[in-house]
C-alpha cells in the first residue's frame, strides 16, 4: 500500500514591501483607466494653524493627454515611485529613526526593565495591587509611545508572576498584552500613529488630546475592570481556565526560572531615567497643547532624554552611538514602509486620479448618516489593518484618500486619525499578523482559539466603544 501524506498549505501574508510596491504598480496602471480630474483648494484658518482643503462640489474632470503632457503613469514613474515617496515623507521618515534611536539609549540603560521588575519585587504577593498597576503602566507606555514588541520579554516575567500567585497563563498574557495595546487603541501623544497621521495631512499640534486623554482613562478603566473579574475568576475556581490543565504542568517547572526577574537590580541611575522620561512625556504634552510643538520639537525632547539615559548610565561615547544606531535599526522598518508607501501617493497624484476617486466616494456616501459612515469606515480599516500591522505604515497608505473623504463629508479630519488608531490597534488585537499577539501567546503557552474564546466579548465591547469614540471625533 503506498503512503500518501496530505499537507496543507500555510495562510501567508504578503510581506508589507511586496504589498506596498504591488499597490504602486495598481495605481499606476489605474492611471491609465481612471478619469483625471481635481478639486479645488483653499487655505482655512483653524484654531491649530492654516491648512489647505478641498473645496466640497468644485471637481472637475482634466483631459488624459493634452498639451500640458500626458497623465498616465508608466514603468519609469513605477520605479521612481519608491524614491519619490521617501523624498516627499522625508520629515516624517526621519521623525520616526530620530525618536526610534532615542529610544535605542533608553532601552540600552536598561531602566524600564529593571524598574517594572523593581516594582513587582516590592509589591510582593499583593496581585490585587499589581495587576491595575501593571496594566495602567503598559497602557501608558502604549499611549504615548507605542509600545509593541518591546514588552515581550515581560510575557515571560508575568507568567511565572501569575502562575506562583495561582493564576493561570492567560491572565499573564492579557496583562502585558491587553495593557499595551489597549494603550496604542486610545494613543494620545503616540509619535508612531497620532503624530505620523496629522503629519501625513497636514494637522499641526494635537488638538484632540484632551478628548484623547478623556478617552485613554475611559478604555484603561475597562480593560482593568475586565481583568481582574477574569483574574478573580479564575482564583476562586481555577478549573474555569482554559488553560487550566497545561499549566499545571507549567507550574512544576516554573520555580526554577524566578531568578530571572530578581537579575534586575534597579540602580540610581536607572530611577533618575525613568523620572527624567516621565518628566519628558509631561513636557511633550504641554508643549503640545500650549506651545504647538510639533515633530521638531518632540524629536528633540526624546533626543534629550535618550543622551540623559546614555550620560547617566556611563555608557560612554561609542555605546551610546552604537545604540542609537540600534534604535534606528529597530524602526528602519516602519520608516521604509512610510516612505514607500507615500510613493503610492505620488503616483495617484502625478495621474491625478486621487480626487476622482474621493469625488466618487463621496458622491456613493452623500447623505449617509454618520453612524453608518463610521460604522463602515471603521470595518474597512480594521481589515486593513490586518495586513498592515504598523500604525504607521497604515497611516501612510490610508491617510491620503481616508482624511480628504472624511473632510469632504463635512466631518471633523481628525476623525481620521482618531480611526487610524482605533482600528490598527483593534487589528493586531484579533488577528494573528502582529508579532506581538502570535510571540505573546507563544510564550504564554495558550492558543490562538483559548483568546478569542475568552475575550470575544471583551473585544466586541472595545470595537462598539471605538466606533462611538471615532464619531465623536468627527462631530467635535
Amino acid at each position: 500500500m503506498r503512503n500518501t501524506t496530505l499537507t496543507k498549505k500555510k495562510l501567508t501574508f504578503p510581506h508589507v514591501f511586496s504589498l506596498v510596491f504591488f499597490l504602486i504598480i495598481v495605481t499606476a496602471i489605474a492611471t491609465w483607466f481612471i478619469p483625471s480630474g481635481s478639486f479645488a483648494r483653499q487655505e482655512v484658518k483653524t484654531s491649530i494653524g492654516t491648512r489647505t482643503v478641498a473645496v466640497a462640489g468644485s471637481y472637475e474632470g482634466v483631459e488624459k493627454v493634452s498639451e500640458d503632457g500626458d497623465l498616465r503613469q508608466g514603468f519609469g514613474s513605477i520605479l521612481m515611485a519608491p524614491v519619490k515617496g521617501m523624498q516627499a515623507a522625508a520629515q516624517v521618515v526621519f521623525f520616526v529613526l530620530v525618536v526610534g534611536g532615542a529610544f535605542g539609549i533608553i532601552e540600552s540603560s536598561g531602566a524600564i526593565v529593571a524598574g517594572l521588575s523593581a516594582l513587582i519585587r516590592k509589591l510582593g504577593k499583593k496581585d490585587y495591587l499589581l495587576i491595575p498597576i501593571i496594566l495602567v503602566l503598559f497602557s501608558l507606555a502604549g499611549s504615548t509611545n507605542g509600545m509593541g514588541e518591546e514588552a515581550i520579554p515581560f510575557f515571560a516575567v508575568f507568567l511565572t508572576l501569575c502562575l506562583q500567585m495561582g493564576y493561570d497563563s492567560l491572565l499573564a498574557f492579557f496583562i502585558v498584552f491587553f495593557g499595551c495595546r489597549v494603550g496604542c487603541v486610545v494613543s494620545t501623544i503616540n509619535p508612531f500613529s497620532v503624530l505620523v497621521s496629522q503629519g501625513i495631512i497636514g494637522i499641526t499640534g494635537n488638538p484632540q488630546l484632551n478628548f484623547r486623554m478623556i478617552a485613554w482613562v475611559v478604555y484603561t478603566a475597562l480593560t482593568v475592570a475586565w481583568v481582574m473579574w477574569y483574574a478573580n475568576r479564575i482564583k476562586k475556581n481555577p478549573e474555569k481556565s482554559l488553560c487550566y490543565e497545561s499549566d499545571r504542568k507549567k507550574r512544576d517547572e516554573i520555580m526554577a526560572k524566578t531568578a530571572e526577574m530578581d537579575a534586575h537590580e534597579f540602580t540610581v541611575a536607572q530611577k533618575l531615567i525613568c523620572a527624567v522620561y516621565v518628566i519628558g512625556l509631561v513636557v511633550m504634552v504641554y508643549g503640545l497643547m500650549k506651545l504647538d510643538w510639533y515633530m521638531d520639537e518632540i524629536c528633540a525632547v526624546f533626543f534629550v532624554i535618550g543622551l540623559f539615559a546614555g550620560i547617566v548610565s556611563r555608557m560612554g561615547e561609542k555605546k551610546m552611538a552604537v545604540s542609537f544606531l540600534t534604535g534606528m535599526k529597530d524602526f528602519m522598518f516602519t520608516a521604509a514602509v512610510i516612505g514607500l508607501a507615500k510613493g503610492i501617493l505620488v503616483v495617484a497624484q502625478d495621474g491625478m486620479i486621487l480626487d476622482t476617486i474621493l469625488n466618487a466616494l463621496v458622491n456613493m456616501l452623500n447623505g449617509t448618516p454618520t453612524v453608518i459612515f463610521v460604522v463602515l469606515l471603521y470595518i474597512v480599516m480594521v481589515l486593513f489593518g490586518a495586513l498592515v500591522p504598523s500604525s504607521s505604515g497604515m497611516a501612510a497608505l490610508t491617510m491620503p484618500v481616508i482624511a480628504p473623504l472624511v473632510e469632504l463629508m463635512g466631518m471633523n479630519p481628525e476623525a481620521a486619525v482618531t480611526a487610524l488608531h482605533h482600528c490598527c490597534g483593534m487589528a493586531v488585537m484579533i488577528f494573528p499578523t502582529g508579532s506581538i499577539l502570535v510571540a505573546g501567546l507563544a510564550i504564554c503557552g495558550c492558543t490562538l482559539p483559548q483568546y478569542w474564546k475568552t475575550t470575544w466579548k471583551f473585544l466586541l465591547t472595545l470595537g462598539i466603544m471605538s466606533c462611538i469614540t471615532i464619531g465623536i471625533s468627527a462631530v467635535l
